[in-house]
C-alpha cells in the first residue's frame, strides 16, 4: 500500500523521481515545448470519444431494404437504357426483355423503398416540396416519373397494346433511367458518414457501372444469343468500369478507406469483386454461347447485389466507430496549418 511513497514531509512522491524530473522527461520525449515557450505540463492525450459512443448518428436506413433499393434501381435504370437502344436497332425479344426487367425491378424498387419509410404515404410526402440542394428530393422526383414509364411500358409490352405509347413510355423511362442509376451514390457521399462522403466523387460511378453490369447481364442472360449483342457490351463495360472505381474507393483515401476492407463490408466486397471479374471474363469468353450467357449474367447480377449492400455496410461501420470523424479532422486540420491541401478525406 505504501510502495513508491517517500518519507513524511517530502511530500506525495512516487519513486520514479520527483516532479521536475518528470517534466523534464516529458520534454524530452515531446522534443521541447511548445512555439513560443509554453510547456506542456501534461502528456499528450490519445483519442477517445465519450464511453466509445459514435460522434455522428449513424443513417436509420434498413437491411436489406435500402441495399436491395439501390441494387433494384440501377438495374431497372439501365435497363430502361438498354430497351429504348434494342428498340431503335430492331431487337424484339432485347426490347421486350429488358422492358420486363425494368418495370418488374422499378416496382420491386419502390415497394423496398416504401418499407424502409415505413408507411406509404411518408414517399408522398416526399414529393410535395422540391429542393434543388437535396439529393433526396431531387431522386424522388426522378424515381416517380421513371417508376410510372417504366411499369406503364413493360404492362403494355405485355398485353400488346398501343404501341405508340409503348415506345413513348421507353424513351421516357430512358431519360431517367441514368439518372435514377447514379443519384443514390450521390445521396450516400452527401451524407455525413465519413466512408461515403471522402469518395463523393467515384461513388455515383460505382453506382451506375455496377446497376449497367446487373442490367446487361440480366437481358443477356435471358435474350437470345442472336440479339443480345448490346447487353454484353453493356455488361462488359459496367463491369470494368465498377472494378476500377470501387479500386480507387477502397484505396484512396486513407484511413476511412478502412471499412471496405475489414468485417462484413470486406467480405461482401472481396466476393462482389470476384463475381463481377467472373463474369466479366466468361462474358466476353463464352457470352455468345447459352450456357456462358445466363452463368455470366448471374456472375454480374449477383457482383452487383454484393456491391451495394458491401458499401452499404462499409459506410455503416465508419458512421458507429469516431476514429473515422475524428482522424481525418486531425488531418485536414494539420493540413491547413502546414500550408497545404487535404489529401486523405477530401
Amino acid at each position: 500500500m505504501t510502495e513508491g511513497i517517500t518519507t513524511p514531509g517530502a511530500g506525495w512522491r512516487r519513486a520514479d523521481g520527483p516532479p521536475a524530473q518528470k517534466r523534464q522527461k516529458r520534454r524530452r520525449r515531446r522534443g521541447g515545448g511548445r512555439p513560443g515557450g509554453e510547456v506542456a505540463m501534461v502528456e499528450e492525450a490519445e483519442f477517445t470519444s465519450y464511453y466509445g459512443r459514435p460522434i455522428i448518428k449513424p443513417p436509420v436506413w434498413k437491411t436489406p431494404d435500402v441495399p436491395l433499393y439501390l441494387f433494384l434501381g440501377g438495374a431497372a435504370g439501365s435497363s430502361s437504357i438498354m430497351a429504348a437502344l434494342a428498340d431503335l436497332t430492331d431487337r424484339p425479344a432485347l426490347t421486350r426483355n429488358s422492358r420486363y426487367v425494368s418495370g418488374g425491378a422499378a416496382i420491386a424498387s419502390v415497394v423496398f423503398l416504401i418499407h424502409d419509410l415505413g408507411r406509404p404515404e411518408r414517399f408522398l410526402h416526399m414529393l410535395r416540396v422540391i429542393k434543388p440542394t437535396s439529393p433526396l428530393s431531387i431522386g424522388s422526383y426522378i424515381l416517380a416519373p421513371f417508376s410510372a414509364a417504366a411499369a406503364a411500358t413493360a404492362a403494355v409490352e405485355l398485353l400488346g397494346w398501343f404501341p405508340r405509347l409503348k415506345r413513348f413510355g421507353g424513351v421516357v423511362a430512358a431519360l431517367f433511367g441514368g439518372p435514377l442509376a447514379t443519384y443514390t451514390g450521390v445521396l450516400f457521399s452527401n451524407t455525413a458518414v465519413p466512408s461515403w462522403h471522402a469518395a463523393h466523387k467515384e461513388l455515383p460511378f460505382v453506382f451506375g457501372a455496377s446497376g449497367m453490369a446487373a442490367g446487361g447481364g440480366i437481358a443477356m442472360a435471358i435474350s437470345p444469343i442472336e440479339e443480345s449483342g448490346p447487353s454484353r457490351k453493356m455488361a462488359v463495360t459496367g463491369a470494368v468500369v465498377e472494378l476500377a472505381a470501387m479500386h480507387r474507393v477502397e484505396t484512396e483515401f486513407g484511413v476511412v478507406s478502412e471499412p471496405y476492407h475489414e468485417g462484413r463490408a470486406g467480405t461482401l466486397l472481396r466476393a462482389a469483386k470476384s463475381c463481377t471479374a467472373a463474369g466479366a471474363a466468361l462474358t466476353v469468353v463464352a457470352g455468345r454461347r447459352r450456357a456462358g450467357a445466363v452463368a455470366a449474367g448471374v456472375l454480374l447480377a449477383a457482383g452487383s447485389l454484393l456491391t451495394r449492400f458491401g458499401v452499404f455496410e462499409a459506410g455503416m461501420a465508419s458512421a458507429r466507430d469516431p476514429k473515422y470523424t475524428v482522424i481525418p479532422q486531425r488531418e485536414r486540420l494539420a493540413a491547413r496549418q502546414n500550408g497545404h491541401a487535404p489529401t486523405v478525406s477530401r
